[in-house]
């Protein structure tokens, strides 16, 4: 099969570009997923995600390695296998970040990515919910959308915040230059009552023109080069070996795990690293797969009393009466992101900006990354260092494409990571005594109040932290010797490929990714389209 782009992976990039592209009837395009059809029920209910972290068939299986800072253990890293990719299993969560996190990506070399030249491809993909102004658009196609419930302890926390001397905020994504301590609810990439992932919102309405053919169930196994020159791409399905042709270019946008296992099996890496797993080098690039970035998640969590929470409402009758109530009314917990609200606080004095962000949940969770609630009232901050200088790797164990690659974080690794992330949590302790939650505490469960020391509480991040899902940065953008891509993401020494994903994230952005990664995309479009033109025009 042959198109003028071949791209790898429908995930949140790869369904911008298929869309975006495909807009244009005389340019054909061959999508190629891993995993197969959004179908699953769950995926659709926003709450669902809770059950699909670590789903058999709609995410790859991945664990970061043992050898990634957390006393040994192998947590889960979920990534999803699916139409939509990662945002058909997150959180829903719509941030688009502070604004000095794109300056600084300019302000390393990288032309065209300040928060001002970035700001149009965030409101160009937006369909938010109110009415459009100098923020929102309501012509794009990702269906945003402000939290539809306020429970009364999520106001708490709030009320909490304030008492801080954080700010309140009512656009969370309405940030200017320079702002302090903040808090304020969600917005959520949701549309009516069903998650908006990018199949949903992009990929779907492009799914009925002829220009756009989708391969499913398809892994990829390498790039094929003719030269320096990216020709196309070979991939398997059930079983039997086939090839996509591209006559324009090559888009990798398998995200941060699986686009350098892609370039590392083609032959595109550290030299020394592909001869250890037995892959001839066709183009020594010693970045890819380095720079990896991920925040690292730690939960402070309490019992409650005198309020509701979300563990009650989880339960018997009240479960059933909140799928009645979304049923009926498109209402409800079944709507909730993984939060409601978010606290971006600065923690260390040296800090220009907050360097903690700090989600809030009127519920107890149980141990571990699956999200189960537990069986008492409770609420939950889950915080993260929002710029971690641990800097980790993705490799290739063989020259297998379906053996899963090594993924390690390297969390904790530099001391700046290590007091953030203690200041970080003492920080949450004191949030939940201000008055207007103190009401309603009963007794800190995590870390517990026996913790107080910092040796304890790094002991506590490193035994029981887990992943946020950002995994970012592994094919960073830049012009050094170990970047991955130039500023228009072409993969540095090779011709007619390029990365367009979360990897190429020269540093991660402070919150949640994906609304920077579906930007990251909007721009690498115009980026395609611009370089067609410009050989149209030769």
């Amino acid at each position: 099969m042959q198109a003028d782009y071949v791209i790898v992976g429908a995930g949140s990039a790869g369904c911008v570009l298929a869309n975006r592209l495909t807009e244009d009837p005389a340019t054909r395009v061959i999508l190629i997923e891993a995993g197969g059809r959004d179908w699953h029920p769950f995926i659709h209910i926003p709450a669902g995600y809770m059950k699909l972290l670590q789903h058999p068939k709609l995410t790859w299986g991945y664990k970061a390695d043992k050898n990634a800072g957390l006393n040994g253990r192998e947590i889960p890293y979920p990534r999803g296998k699916v139409l939509g990719g990662s945002s058909s299993i997150n959180g829903l969560i719509y941030i688009r970040s502070q604004p000095e996190d794109y300056d600084h990506w300019a302000q390393l070399g990288n032309r065209g990515w300040s928060s001002e030249e970035v700001f149009p491809y965030f409101r160009k993909s937006e369909r938010w919910e109110g009415p459009a102004d100098a923020v929102h658009a309501t012509d794009g196609p990702l269906h945003t959308a402000p939290g539809r419930d306020q429970p009364e302890l999520c106001k708490a926390a709030v009320r909490a915040g304030t008492e801080m001397g954080w700010e309140y905020r009512p656009d969370l994504n309405d940030l200017p230059h320079g702002l302090g301590d903040h808090i304020g609810w969600v917005q959520q990439t949701r549309g009516g009552r069903f998650r908006a992932s990018a199949a949903r919102s992009y990929l779907r309405p492009a799914m009925r023109r002829p220009n756009l053919k989708v391969v499913t169930n398809a892994l990829v196994h390498k790039v094929i080069f003719n030269g320096t020159q990216a020709v196309g791409v070979a991939f398997s399905r059930g079983g039997v070996a086939e090839e996509a042709r591209a006559t324009r270019e090559v888009v990798l946008s398998a995200g941060a795990i699986g686009t350098p296992h892609v370039l590392q099996l083609s032959g595109v890496g550290d030299p020394a690293h592909l001869a250890r797993i037995g892959v001839p080098v066709h183009h020594a690039l010693p970045g890819v797969g380095r720079n990896f970035q991920d925040h690292f998640l730690v939960r402070v969590q309490a019992t409650v009393q005198g309020v509701a929470s979300l563990n009650e409402r989880s339960r018997g009758l009240r479960l059933v009466g909140e799928v009645l109530k979304y049923a009926a009314t498109g209402g409800g917990m079944l709507t909730y992101a993984a939060s409601l609200l978010a606290a971006s606080v600065k923690v260390l004095p040296e800090s220009a900006t907050p360097d903690v962000q700090a989600l809030f949940a009127s519920a107890s969770y149980a141990p571990g990354p699956t999200r189960k609630l537990d069986t008492r009232p409770g609420m939950t901050s889950g915080i993260w260092q929002m710029r971690p200088e641990s800097r980790g790797y993705v490799e290739a164990r063989s020259a297998n494409p379906h053996d899963q690659p090594a993924i390690n974080p390297n969390y904790l690794a530099e001391e700046r990571d290590r007091r953030t992330i203690i200041a970080g949590m003492r920080k949450v302790r004191e949030w939940f005594n201000a008055p207007a939650l103190k009401q309603y505490l009963v007794a800190e469960t995590l870390p517990g109040p026996d913790v107080q020391t910092d040796d304890e509480f790094l002991a506590y991040a490193r035994q029981t932290g887990t992943t946020v899902f950002h995994a970012t940065c592994s094919c960073r953008m830049g012009q050094d010797p170990m970047a991955v891509v130039d500023s228009e993401l072409r993969v540095h020494g090779l011709q007619g490929l390029r990365v367009i994903d979360a990897s190429v994230m020269p540093t991660v952005t402070s919150t949640n990714t994906n609304a920077p990664t579906i930007m990251i995309a909007e721009k690498g479009a115009v980026l395609l389209q611009a370089a067609a033109y410009a050989r149209q025009a030769a």
